[in-house]
This record gives structure tokens, C-alpha cells and sequence, in this order.
């Protein structure tokens, strides 16, 4: 391996001698090895993406994931871009053990400059092996933030967020949060809406009803086999349970499917005025619960004494005054 590595170096290093020797006396005129080295890069990028658009359909049917095919993708062009340039600095006299000596001799300082981005190619290496999510996944980070996937890159992974956003986080920080993926085998999200109606109500009627509501509202999945997650099975058809008898009412929840992960706040939306509707439209005593509060007081307390004092003693002035106004006015004295 070394000696292979030693006459590429050789190979590489002694590029700007053969470039002396092939390129004809008349055409050495003064700068023309930097004129040399332009067109060996612009050839070389010219090459990269040419190969990336050759490439481009047979990796991406070689690969299950996308993610994975642009980055061979992108490692197969940055691979090329190197190559040429490293021709190219040969051309103008910059040689390979040059450049190795001046890393040993600055690896200190640029490892400190670099230790984040190794940190997010590491990574990143680890999210495209691990794959968590892909490319036109839907996301929630651990703050509440939804998004779609749009570019999963060695040091990177873009979101475009459902406010019309980017949002770029190293693969180093997404890795630390986390991640729930709402599209990873199916798009079909099981939804709650809790509904707390009165102790008067009839509850069966409203367990109907509230299953109805949710039956009829768009992008909820009416019936159908069982839906399985894992090693266990749901209902696809909406259900509604008694979940707890609670101070102010019963507390029914009902459990749903929706189609799509994206609309989840306006198909709950659209399920409770459904809910809401049917329970006015009823004939059956059904009605949503609320608190109710009474306020007693407490006539021992010394507030209540005092102002229960001071109005019987407004009231016999209140009474003394009509008295002898009433004495006053009388016509038959």
C-alpha cells in the first residue's frame, strides 16, 4: 500500500515536468502553467457533473433510499473536484508533500477549527446509516416543530417546516433531539379528541353521536380491516370509550385515523364542530359538561358579622325614617 501511495505522489509530483515537456515551446509563454491549471479545473468540474448526471438514474435504482444515492453522488463529484485540483496545483509547482507537511504542521490549529464539522459528518454518516427519516418524511422535532424533510447531507438536514420555513440543523443537534417520524411506513395517524358531556346525559346516544361526527368528517378513515402497528391491531373505524367519570361530567374520549399527518389540527377541528353540531341537532338529552361553581359564606367570619350588622342597623333607619315620614304626611291629623 505504501509503495502504491509513493509513486502516486511521484505521479502526481512530477506533473508539472511532463506538462513542460508535452506542451510545444511556442505555447510556454509566461503564466501559461496557471492557464493550464484554469482549464484543468474547468475540465474537471465540467467531468464531475457530467459523471453526476450519468450516474444519477442507475444509483438512484441501486439505492432504496435517496439520501444515500446523493451522497455517493455527491462524494463521487467532491472525489473528481479534488483530483482535478490537485493536478492543477501541480501544474503551477504546488506539490503534494508540501501540502501534507503544512497539515502535520497546522493539524493542531485546523482540528480545533474542524472538530464541529468532523462531529456533523460522523453524524451525519450515523443518520444515513441509522435512517430515521428520508427524504419527503414528515418530522416533529422535541419542540413541537413539524416539517417535511427536504435534503438529508453529510453535515446537515434541511426542513422545510409546514409555516412555509427552512430549517437547517446539524446532524450533530439532531441527532441529541427527539425525532418522531410521522411517515416512516404509513402516512395514517391515530388522532384523540376528549369530549366531556353531563351525568344527565344519555351517554350511549352520545358515544353514537360523537362516533358519527367523526365518521362524517373528511380525511378520517370511516371503516375498513384493522389497522396494524407493529405486532399489535387497531380499529380503522372510529371509537369512542368512557374514559373517567370526573367531577364535572363523563369524559368520553374518541379515537380516530386520519389520512394525513399534515392536516391533524384541522381534522380535529372539523371532528369537534361535527361533535357540536350533532349535540344540538339531538333529541336525546346529550350536552356538553362545564364547571359549575357556589359560593358560600361563611357567616362566623368577623367580615361577615360586621356586615351583616351594618346592614340591620341601615334597615332600622331605613324603617324609623319611613315611620315618621308616614306619621307626618298622614291627612287626618
Amino acid at each position: 500500500m505504501a509503495v502504491h501511495t509513493g509513486v502516486l505522489l511521484s505521479a502526481l509530483g512530477s506533473v508539472s515536468d511532463v506538462s513542460a515537456t508535452v506542451i510545444p515551446s511556442w505555447l510556454q509563454f509566461p503564466g501559461y502553467r496557471v492557464v493550464a491549471a484554469l482549464i484543468v479545473v474547468f475540465v474537471g468540474v465540467s467531468l464531475a457533473n457530467l459523471s453526476v448526471r450519468l450516474l444519477g438514474r442507475p444509483l438512484a435504482r441501486r439505492f432504496d433510499r435517496q439520501s444515500v444515492a446523493q451522497t455517493v453522488l455527491g462524494g463521487i463529484r467532491g472525489g473528481i473536484i479534488v483530483l482535478t485540483l490537485v493536478v492543477a496545483g501541480s501544474l503551477v509547482g504546488l506539490r503534494i508533500g508540501n501540502i501534507v507537511l503544512s497539515v502535520t504542521v497546522f493539524s493542531a490549529v485546523v482540528g480545533i477549527i474542524l472538530a464541529p464539522i468532523v462531529g456533523n459528518i460522523l453524524n451525519g454518516i450515523f443518520v444515513l446509516a441509522d435512517q430515521p427519516f428520508e427524504i419527503g418524511d414528515m418530522i416533529e422535532l422535541n419542540d413541537g416543530t413539524r416539517g417535511f424533510v427536504d435534503d438529508i447531507t453529510i453535515r446537515y438536514t434541511k426542513i422545510f417546516t409546514l409555516d412555509n420555513t427552512f430549517l437547517v440543523i446539524p446532524n450533530g443537534n439532531i441527532r441529541e433531539r427527539d425525532v418522531t417520524n410521522y411517515s416512516a411506513e404509513d402516512e395514517r395517524t391515530r388522532l384523540t379528541v376528549d369530549v366531556l358531556v353531563t351525568y344527565e346525559s344519555d351517554i350511549p346516544v352520545a358515544r353514537e353521536l360523537i362516533e358519527t361526527a367523526a365518521r362524517e368528517t373528511e380525511n378520517v378513515i370511516k371503516g375498513g380491516p384493522d389497522i396494524r402497528i407493529g405486532s399489535a391491531r387497531y380499529p380503522a373505524s372510529p371509537r369512542c370509550f368512557i374514559a373517567e367519570f370526573a367531577d364535572d361530567g363523563v369524559l368520553l374520549r374518541l379515537r380516530f385515523w386520519a389520512t394525513k399527518p399534515y392536516t391533524v389540527m384541522a381534522t380535529e377541528s372539523a371532528v369537534r364542530t361535527e361533535i357540536r353540531r350533532r349535540f344540538i341537532d339531538s333529541e336525546s338529552p346529550v350536552e356538553m359538561a362545564y364547571p359549575h361553581r357556589q359560593l358560600v359564606i361563611d357567616d362566623r367570619t368577623g367580615d361577615a358579622q360586621q356586615a351583616r350588622a351594618d346592614d340591620i342597623l341601615s334597615d332600622g333607619r331605613e324603617t324609623e325614617s319611613t315611620a315618621g315620614s308616614t306619621e307626618t304626611d298622614d291627612p287626618r291629623r
